[in-house]
């Protein structure tokens, strides 16, 4: 599979046609050269071209096979050939991994953030990225972390790993151009990708400033959900997570910086090489990318508003069948045709904490407020659902609203069994929105206990008429039949 790119005129090495390898979880394979990849065996004495031999697993060697993940590396230097790792302060400070008292606090009420400004100074993903709000501890390989980034340069003669967990990365602003270890990818926005655990890779700009939101998981790594009566079809399909193919560097380069995150902090260490020298590998391990406008989405076509677990693109599962550590859910462009039904979501309290944002568009239970690049967090048995102008515009066009179209918009939502911690920087950002909460104070009773009687004994009126009618026409069929039957 091809995708075409346009050539950067900084003299990027992403060309004008770039090529994806398809399947989700599947056992892949690719060559930058020809009979690079060994055959029979997976580490040789001595590999083809010299090359060396290195793995990358992501479970431990004795996971159940349907769930072990690895793959092997055949690249030029081993990773392993780096000065040692010294202690990186970032330059805010605002990286967590490990969330306690000391560094974020519990908050029921609801939060929304409006979109964060692009820095003025020079500031690549890495600088560019922080914590929002999360759960768990990476040491101890279950939780989660919510990270929003703003940048605007591509990263220079550095790459990144990230040793805690996965990372979801969701661009809401400007593509990025990413070389990995496997090989190269471009996320546009309306696009993920997701960066396995341990994987270096390295971010370019392409269109310049960029801004998006990052999930990462611990211990656990995502997978596409369940079906269940669905069947076999629908949602994201297997075929459309795309993973890159092998292309590597052969360069020097001096004073190359690998930054990794360890534990929540940031550490450096320098080589003379780039670490994208694989020329060729295989395995199930790799990052991949997905198009959120492929996801083929399911909907009532009758009554009530389905809940959101319909819309899960990925799910990272915990422990506890059936409850996921977090799971990622779209909100795609899609028809509504619920009869009799409040159509947007409903009013409602969740076990699940749902932190929310949009790449571009309006979401449909909020008519002001909620901005592309803004985000909203609704933790654990916090009340929320559609703002007051959403509602009466709803409930005001009656049980005659007839089919429509959502269009032009994609809103996402994190969603986790654990209650997430909020920062203390989210909490006192200039992009908080304070008056959040005011968008449901316009709610009004709209209870009549008259109005609620007149109803019932109409329904009942109804009910009684039809059931009469019905009687009478069944009286009358027999008699019909009986006067039939004594003719003959």
């Amino acid at each position: 599979m091809e995708e075409k790119l346009t050539s950067n005129e900084d003299g990027s090495d992403f060309p004008a046609e770039l090529e994806y390898l398809s399947g989700f979880g599947n056992h892949l394979s690719s060559e930058a050269i020809s009979g690079a990849l060994p055959q029979e065996q997976n580490n040789p004495l001595v590999c083809p071209y010299g090359l060396y031999a290195e793995q990358l697993s992501g479970t431990s060697f004795t996971s159940p096979r349907k769930l072990n993940q690895r793959s092997w590396f055949y690249r030029i230097k081993p990773s392993v050939t780096h000065e040692p790792f010294k202690s990186l302060i970032p330059r805010h400070k605002k990286l967590v991994s490990e969330f306690n008292h000391s560094n974020s606090s519990t908050n029921p009420t609801q939060l929304r953030w409006k979109p964060a400004k692009i820095p003025e100074s020079s500031t690549d993903f890495i600088d560019g990225l922080y914590t929002v709000s999360g759960a768990g501890s990476s040491f101890l390989r279950h939780g989660f972390a919510i990270h929003m980034y703003t940048a605007n340069k591509s990263m220079e003669n550095c790459a990144f790993c990230n040793a805690d967990g996965d990372f979801l990365i969701v661009p809401q602003e400007g593509r990025l151009w990413i070389k990995t270890e496997c090989g190269r990818l471009q996320v546009s926005p309306g696009e993920i990708v997701v960066v396995p655990q341990g994987f270096r890779f390295a971010i370019d700009l392409p269109d310049g400033p960029s801004r998006g939101y990052v999930a990462e998981v611990f211990g656990t790594h995502f997978q596409l959900p369940d079906l269940g009566p669905i069947g076999a079809n629908g949602l994201a399909a297997s075929r459309d997570f795309l993973a890159p193919t092998a292309w590597f560097e052969d360069k020097v380069c001096p004073g190359y910086i690998v930054v990794q995150k360890f534990g929540g902090e940031l550490f450096t260490a320098k080589q003379d090489f780039s670490p994208f020298n694989v020329v060729a590998w295989q395995g199930n391990y790799v990052p991949y990318k997905y198009d959120l406008s492929k996801f083929c989405p399911f909907n009532t076509v009758l009554i009530d508003h389905g809940d959101p677990s319909i819309n899960t693109v990925l799910t990272a599962p915990s422990d506890k069948p059936g409850v996921a550590l977090l799971d990622f859910v779209i909100f795609p462009p899609r028809w509504v045709v619920a009869e009799h039904t409040f159509r947007p979501p409903y009013f409602h309290r969740n076990c699940m904490s749902e932190f929310m944002g949009l790449i571009f568009g309006r979401y449909e239970a909020k008519a002001d407020g909620f901005l592309p690049g803004g985000a909203s967090l609704h933790n654990c048995m916090s009340p929320h659902g559609p703002d007051t102008n959403t509602f009466e515009a709803t409930v005001t066009g009656g049980n005659d609203a007839k089919p429509f179209r959502i269009t032009d918009t994609m809103a996402f939502m994190f969603e986790s069994c654990l209650i997430a911690r909020v920062c203390p920087w989210a909490l006192e950002s200039p992009d908080m929105d304070h008056n959040y909460y005011q968008c449901w104070m316009g709610l009004k009773s709209h209870f009549s206990l008259e109005e609620s009687n007149l109803k019932c004994t109409e329904m009942q009126n109804r009910n009684y008429s039809r059931g009469n009618g019905y009687v009478v026409e069944k009286l009358a069929q027999k008699m019909e039949d009986a006067v039939d039957l004594g003719c003959k």
